[in-house]
């Protein structure tokens, strides 16, 4: 007998409905227990209200297909496991991130006085060759190489297990040949020859394998930063849903939480509340902002029988509504899942210097133990002395110190210049992935457009001037809620125009809005609703009017007691900037395309002033993804800019989103770059930012590489049998630190990048 995980009652198993999910295996005695519990997997995924009904479950952002119970390393690349989905508690991600911030800090303390010691006989501040300042060396880097760098050799050893070296393989090998090399000629000196020694003394690395250590502790603790933040999407998208619903019962109404609404069952939904959840209106009508889900600022009228979305804004009237779906089905719970499966399916970035440390790692052992077997079996007295320098020469100066900064010093310094410019980067993967886009994919309102209605054009009737006809208007529009209506308002302020209150103002549904301005009638709406109330429309602006719609711009018609007073047209106007920006675009050999949630005409009349040539028009979330997914397994390098919650799904798809600062967070969260000043020609500066930066990580990882193809063979006594010369691992170690030094200055180049 087992008992159902959601109602507790004894069920027989072989008569049961079965659930196997992983190594856990659950039983429900109806179909009703089962699929509640699903419903509450989900919701322990992604909402934080609900208590935890399976095991979390991690995985590597590298490698999808590693899945693990517990929280861990991957066995192929090493990075921390990340918990797949949402936990609102404190997680590993946050531990881990603790956990380097304490060791990176520890680090700093330990290895700067390692540093000056080390160099003080450069400006005779100590002297190095005295033993007390060398046991001095040995007792502050032995924390850091041991205690703060202990992750390290653990990853490497791994990977060694594993049979998959990676950059901690590298590192391992490195810090250990440094700190081991020094601990060796620190306790047992004689093991050396005295031709290697200066002063009677072998050379010390402690400084060079405490500086390694801390390094690359800084480059993981910004990498744990960058990953630790793409939940917030997913919490941006949570905080949206109501938290409390009016249910209606036997003609009561009370306040119930929102996890207890089932399907069927009736709500009120007043003016100014959020939608609880998907249904039908079965009692009222009202405007609705649907703007989550369409990036439109044009509140939708909605009456009986239409459907309702939850979380979307109730805005003027008041209606009831049936519940239809709850749960996993709602839309904000598809978009919620939408996000997170395109966070976790993206491409990972493709580390050039991972690639190459898979076969370097093996040619620097090779090399180092032929280089010790042929100095003991060939070379001079004492053999075994020389064979141990030879090989740990090879092993210092293969160091991947360089290698380590290669791309975290140029990502450092490209991040900050991004952020001078108004670019704020995620990470180095939106850097590499933004360099190779080749098609841009923009969202047409609050990113071609300002996102905001504006008057833009005032046509009279005969007999009217305009600053009377936008007096009356504005007086009237004033007491309205309308988007439309507060254009006005707005136009009318901005150019001074005074503006009274209107009296008997009434509202009428989908039509307009009438009232008395300074005792006179006024009548604001549609055309066919000025025809209503019996006020004659001149022919001579039916054309204007058709004219104005077709380039998508909304007709306000005005009318003052019997007469007809003028029209207002009111459009989202496109931001000055968009025009240059879709040239440069066009410059920089990247085609463009818009992505709108808006209807057709609206959108081709955008793109045809724009001269944009490909247009996917009256687009849902899903929608937008989809075209996204379709367009990237077509072979397009997908660049998404967005600035509303219906582009989270399409940005998170992207090979990667950029989101406009003046968007919602869940569309900043999403995205991998975010432009401050919502200016579209932030996408040429990132754009070109990122190709510079990739430039500088080629040329960084050039740097790293040629000195161990030089030097390796050298340390390894290629020039002995010619020059009788043998690289002694102090050489070794000033070649590995020119290499680093060589990658700084190149990475700090980039701060004088012109953008």
């Amino acid at each position: 007998m087992a008992k159902d995980p959601i109602c507790g009652m004894d069920v027989n198993e072989k008569d049961s409905l079965k659930l196997v999910r992983g190594q856990d295996t659950y039983y429900f005695c109806s179909e009703h227990c089962k699929d509640k519990f699903l419903k509450g997997n989900y919701q322990q995924a992604y909402m934080p209200s609900v208590g935890n009904a399976f095991k979390n479950v991690y995985i590597c952002p590298m490698h999808p297909e590693i899945e693990q119970d517990r929280p861990g390393d991957c066995p192929k690349c090493g990075m921390h496991l990340e918990i797949k989905g949402f936990a609102p508690e404190e997680n590993a991600q946050d531990r881990q991130e603790r956990s380097l911030s304490r060791k990176f800090w520890a680090a700093v303390i330990f290895t700067i006085p390692v540093f000056f010691l080390s160099m003080g006989h450069m400006f005779g501040l100590v002297d190095t060759h005295s033993d007390f300042w060398r046991w001095m060396q040995f007792f502050l880097a032995t924390p850091v190489v041991l205690w703060a760098g202990k992750i390290f050799f653990v990853k490497a050893w791994k990977s060694v297990l594993n049979k998959s070296p990676n950059m901690f393989t590298l590192i391992g090998i490195g810090v250990g040949a440094a700190y081991g090399f020094s601990a060796l000629g620190l306790f047992v000196p004689g093991v050396f020859p005295d031709s290697i020694k200066e002063a009677g003394r072998v050379g010390l690395y402690f400084e060079s394998a405490a500086v390694i250590t801390t390094l690359v502790l800084l480059g993981q603790l910004l990498e744990s930063k960058a990953r630790n933040k793409t939940g917030q999407a997913i919490k941006a998208l949570v905080s949206l849903a109501a938290k409390v619903a009016h249910k209606l019962k036997d003609g009561k109404e009370e306040d119930i939480d929102i996890d207890k609404v089932i399907k069927g069952d009736l709500l009120r939904v007043r003016p100014g509340e959020k939608i609880p959840l998907d249904g039908v209106i079965i009692e009222g009508q009202s405007y609705v902002d649907e703007s989550m889900l369409s990036g439109e600022a044009l509140p939708v009228l909605k009456k009986e029988g239409d459907s309702v979305i939850g979380a979307t804004i109730n805005q003027a009237g008041t209606f009831i509504m049936r519940i239809e779906r709850v749960g996993s089905e709602t839309i904000l719970s598809q978009i919620i899942n939408m996000v997170a499966e395109a966070q976790r399916s993206r491409a990972p970035i493709q580390n050039l210097a991972d690639k190459i440390s898979y076969y370097f790692v093996p040619a620097v052992f090779i090399c180092a133990i032929i280089s010790f077997v042929l100095w003991y079996i060939f070379g001079p007295e004492p053999a075994l002395a020389h064979a141990l320098v030879s090989a740990i020469s090879v092993l210092i100066i293969a160091c991947p110190c360089a290698l380590g900064l290669a791309t975290p010093m140029s990502v450092m310094v490209g991040v900050g210049k991004g952020a001078q410019s108004g670019i704020l980067i995620r990470n180095a993967e939106a850097i590499e992935k933004a360099e190779k886009s080749t098609l841009v994919l923009t969202d047409k309102t609050g990113t071609l457009t300002e996102g905001r209605p504006k008057v833009t054009s005032v046509i009279t009737a005969s007999g009217y001037e305009e600053e009377r006809l936008i007096e009356i208007s504005a007086a009237l529009e004033s007491s309205s809620e309308h988007p439309l209506g507060r254009a006005v308002v707005d136009y009318a302020k901005e150019k001074g125009y005074s503006v009274s209150n209107a009296a008997n103002f009434h509202y009428v549904t989908g039509k307009g809005v009438m009232g008395q301005v300074d005792g006179v009638f006024v009548v604001i709406g549609k055309k066919s609703f000025i025809e209503e109330n019996s006020i004659v429309f001149p022919r001579d602006l039916i054309g204007k009017v058709t004219e104005l719609q077709d380039k998508s711009h909304t007709v306000i018609c005005v009318a003052a007691g019997k007469d007809f007073a003028g029209i207002v047209a009111v459009s989202d106007p496109i931001k000055k900037t968009t025009p240059p920006a879709i040239e440069g675009l066009h410059k920089m050999g990247l085609e463009i395309a818009m992505l709108t949630g808006d209807n057709e005409n609206t959108a081709n009349a955008i793109a045809k002033e724009l001269k944009i040539k490909k247009v996917y028009a009256g687009l849902s979330p899903e929608g937008k993804q989809a075209v996204v997914r379709d367009l990237r397994k077509k072979g397009a390098k997908v660049l998404v800019a967005g600035d509303g919650i219906n582009d989270a799904p399409a940005l998170a798809e992207a090979e990667v989103g950029v989101a406009m600062g003046a968007g919602t967070d869940v569309a900043i969260q999403t995205a991998g770059i975010t432009l401050v000043k919502g200016d579209l020609r932030g996408i040429l500066k990132a754009i070109n930012l990122s190709r510079q930066v990739m430039k500088s990580i080629r040329q960084n990882l050039f740097f790293a590489f040629i000195y161990n193809t030089l030097g390796i063979p050298i340390a390894a006594g290629a020039l002995y049998p010619f020059f009788g010369l043998l690289l002694s691992p102090m050489i070794a170690g000033a070649a590995m630190s020119f290499s680093s030094v060589s990658v700084i200055a190149n990475s700090l180049r980039l701060r004088n990048l012109k953008l």
